[in-house]
């Protein structure tokens, strides 16, 4: 297998659990919170598509926050002001899966440069790696803004060769999102794909360079 110098995560779904709103979303909708958590994460990315296909872009909060509003409609409920704002805090603030922490810091304790490349615009991005107390871990922060072009589009993919001064097929993209993961290998990283619900491969007839259960596995391509 051939043996990368540095380690880009994707943020949202990776780093951070977007279904962690879920939880502000059950208090204001008793038994819809799920629910709306799954519909606003899936319209998320469904405009981030829509835009980049149609050579038009939105940043990604602005889009977060179109896509919330989506889905309190589709679903009917009652959200006033300060219940949306509650959930919008609590999309800044989401939360980090708990081996990211300790992974990120053995990564520098072993000299790997470790960074995000993320569809997240970079203020949005700035308060998630705050909250998460992983500021000091992350040598770059890569926000497709630069560019106007969301994931997988391979400007957005450019970015970290470009920033890096390295080869894809040198930098492991880490995404616990498959497409994101299958469009990486597209454009050339090395590949790893953290398939935490045990999901299936998408059927595109391309394999990630490896799967693993959680973000731990990135640790074994850099012993």
């Amino acid at each position: 297998m051939h043996r990368p110098k540095a380690v880009l995560f994707d943020a949202f779904g990776t780093l951070f659990d977007v279904y962690s709103v879920s939880h502000v979303a059950e208090q204001l909708f008793p038994g819809r919170g799920e629910k709306l958590a799954l519909l606003w994460r899936d319209k998320q990315i469904e405009y981030t598509r829509l835009l980049t296909m149609s050579n038009r872009y939105m940043p990604f909060w602005d889009i977060t926050c179109a896509s919330l509003r989506y889905a309190v409609e589709r679903f009917e409920l009652p959200l006033d002001a300060a219940g949306e704002a509650q959930l919008l805090n609590q999309y800044r603030h989401l939360s980090a899966f708990p081996e990211n922490k300790p992974v990120l810091t053995e990564l520098k304790k072993r000299g790997v440069p470790a960074g995000i490349l993320s569809n997240g615009d970079p203020a949005m991005l700035a308060v998630a790696i705050r909250s998460a107390g992983f500021k000091e871990l992350l040598a770059h922060v890569l926000s497709v803004d630069s560019v106007k072009r969301f994931k997988t589009d391979p400007a957005a993919y450019a970015l970290g060769p470009s920033a890096l001064g390295l080869p894809a097929k040198d930098i492991l993209f880490v995404s616990s999102n498959c497409w994101d993961a299958i469009g990486a290998t597209w454009y050339g990283y090395t590949t790893l794909w953290v398939n935490r619900q045990g999901a299936p491969l998408e059927q595109l007839h391309t394999d990630p360079t490896r799967v693993g259960a959680s973000l731990r596995e990135v640790l074994s391509f850099f012993p």
